[in-house]
């Protein structure tokens, strides 16, 4: 049984910083790209960052660039969203996902994880 987990989440002030933590189990976490997704109220959802499956590949959304950062413990089937400085353009729900493939070929996702950044 596949299982997603985001946690980490909450509500700061302008200039604050959150990290997010995504666990999960039940597919082969350690040969997978993962990413974060944001999505805002009445907005789309939008790529965030992208980490491939060892860890040496990172990619961001251009606004977010030099503020969070994406990294992946693969022993803990865990990966993490640095947030700093926050912004209230950041308010979002934010969704870890896997890689998909043939079988799964939208991966899979978690339930999402509030974040909240307040002027």
């Amino acid at each position: 049984q596949v299982q997603i987990a985001e946690s980490g989440g909450g509500s700061v002030q302008s200039g604050g910083s959150l990290t997010l933590s995504c666990t999960a189990s039940g597919f082969p976490f350690n040969s997978k790209d993962m990413f974060w997704y944001r999505q805002a109220p009445d907005k789309d959802r939008e790529l965030v960052a992208r980490i491939n499956s060892d860890g040496t590949f990172t990619k961001y959304k251009d606004s977010v660039k030099g503020r969070f950062t994406i990294s992946r413990d693969n022993a803990k089937n865990t990966i993490y969203l640095q947030m700093n400085s926050l912004i209230p353009e950041d308010t979002a729900v934010y969704y870890c996902a896997s890689e998909g493939d043939r079988d799964h070929p939208f991966g899979f996702w978690g339930q999402g994880t509030q974040v909240t950044v307040s002027s």
